[in-house]
């Protein structure tokens, strides 16, 4: 049986079905309403140490620009000076989420910084410990974390939490939380926000550790060793159903002593973000397949609700073994191909500084056909009314021929395919319905507001760079 699958979908507002998508059901339980550009845009982050450990600040800036990057996970870890991290602010007007990092406990020190980024316009969030299972910490005498006893962690964060929320410059700002609360030894709570009545958790009822959980849901993982269909799509999934390292494992029941936190269906609405995901190359992971991972990850991380998703890594790091092969960029900063291609998107989905008001939004409304498992779909839309309809068929090898279906014809639909070109592979005029041979590369449908009458039934799209239309 054809599974067909109808949305009607507005910008800032929840999914709503139109008449001729009215008696359908969205099967998709996480779907997100439609979004900005913006919004998928603001998502994109990396992990850099900006002008330490082998990179250096002009270079920095030259690939936060080439990727079109909005933030950057930092800290005082390698003493990165905040004035670099301003410099870089000022050049390529990228956010920074701002942690104490590995080992760190320093609150003043984490403070004082905080506030020179939020005083510039730079600062996105901050951030607690980064993995105190493989780096602990000591707060006030007491080391904990590692095989210890987490509680010296527990206090740690629950007192940044309170110092930024009581401070009157970062008050306004979000607190992530520690980076592998599933490592917990004892159960201290780490697993909630805050931790609620009747948890029997070693810290009280009500103590507030923070506003997102922060998961680092790596795309490989002992329990998900190989290439696979729909692999980053998986890697994305906040449910029991990820095999990875992800928020059910550290925020609904702990991966090393099983604690209980959140339910499965508040794990699919808790506010979260990713601080380190992403794969290194090697094995059946080519440059291509991971640039291919990184894109389509930063899509479903989107797609599936996480707020920001930063990659491992920028650019390979020199000064630690077994990673020089993670990153956008190499050692010599010369870019790999998950560069180039997201380039590419970033530059087709990029707006004007102040693009033109939007008349009333048309609305987008599509019906794909087949829907087989691994075809996924963002609907996104520019500042000045133009949809963004993104498509991508995670298979490893193969495609599957799918018909878009429009409840109205659409002056101009131009498609691109970020992994072969920054230029258009198709236009079409007038179209009600377009032919689409998805393989594994991504495509992006821009749809110019404003419908006009229908003047045929279709037009087909491959993946030459010749389209028809």
């Amino acid at each position: 049986m054809v599974w067909l699958w109808f949305m009607a979908l507005w910008v800032g507002f929840p999914l709503a079905v139109g008449a001729a998508a009215a008696a359908s059901a969205v099967p998709d339980p996480v779907s997100q309403p439609a979004a900005e550009v913006r919004a998928f845009l603001d998502s994109l982050g990396a992990v850099s140490a900006v002008s330490r450990r082998g990179e250096r600040l002009d270079r920095t800036a030259e690939a936060v620009r080439f990727l079109g990057l909005r933030w950057i996970r930092s800290g005082y870890e390698s003493d990165v000076p905040v004035d670099d991290l301003l410099e870089l602010h000022r050049r390529t007007a990228v956010k920074f989420s701002y942690g104490l990092l590995s080992g760190g406990a320093d609150l003043e020190r984490l403070l004082s910084g905080a506030r020179r980024l939020a005083a510039a316009g730079a600062l996105l969030a901050i951030e607690g410990n980064n993995e105190p299972n493989n780096w602990p910490v000591t707060y006030q005498g007491q080391t904990g974390g590692g095989q210890h006893s987490w509680l010296p962690v527990a206090r740690l964060q629950r007192d940044l939490y309170r110092a930024v929320k009581s401070d009157p410059v970062l008050r306004l700002f979000p607190v992530w939380t520690v980076s592998e609360p599933g490592a917990q030894t004892d159960n201290v709570g780490l697993q909630f926000l805050t931790i609620p009545a009747g948890a029997s958790t070693l810290m009280p009822s009500g103590t507030r550790y923070a506003d997102f959980a922060n998961v680092h849901n790596y795309i490989y993982h002992p329990a998900a060793p190989h290439l696979e269909d729909n692999k980053t799509w998986n890697a994305a999934d906040p449910t029991s159903a990820c095999k990875v390292d992800g928020p059910y494992k550290n925020f609904g029941r702990t991966w090393l002593r099983g604690f209980a936190g959140y339910s499965e269906a508040e794990l699919i609405h808790l506010p979260r973000v990713t601080t380190e995901t992403g794969v290194a190359i090697g094995g059946e992971v080519t440059e291509e397949i991971h640039g291919w991972h990184l894109l389509t990850m930063y899509l479903a991380q989107f797609k599936r609700g996480w707020k920001h998703t930063a990659v491992y890594l920028l650019r390979d790091r020199v000064d630690e073994p077994g990673n020089q092969r993670f990153g956008f960029y190499r050692p010599d900063d010369s870019p790999r191909l998950a560069a180039i291609y997201l380039h590419r998107l970033t530059r087709i989905l990029a707006e004007p500084p102040q693009p033109r008001r939007a008349a009333p939004a048309t609305p987008l409304t599509y019906q794909l056909d087949p829907r087989p498992a691994t075809l996924h779909d963002l609907p996104l839309q520019k500042g000045d009314g133009t949809w963004v309809l993104i498509l991508w068929n995670e298979r490893v090898q193969g495609s599957d021929e799918i018909r878009v279906r429009f409840d109205r014809a659409w002056p101009e639909v131009t498609v691109y395919d970020p992994m072969h070109s920054q230029e258009p592979v198709a236009r079409h005029r007038h179209a009600r319905q377009l032919v689409l041979e998805l393989d594994r590369r991504p495509r992006v449908l821009c749809l110019q507001p404003g419908p006009g009458p229908s003047t045929g039934s279709g037009a087909r799209s491959g993946s030459s760079p010749r389209g028809s239309g």
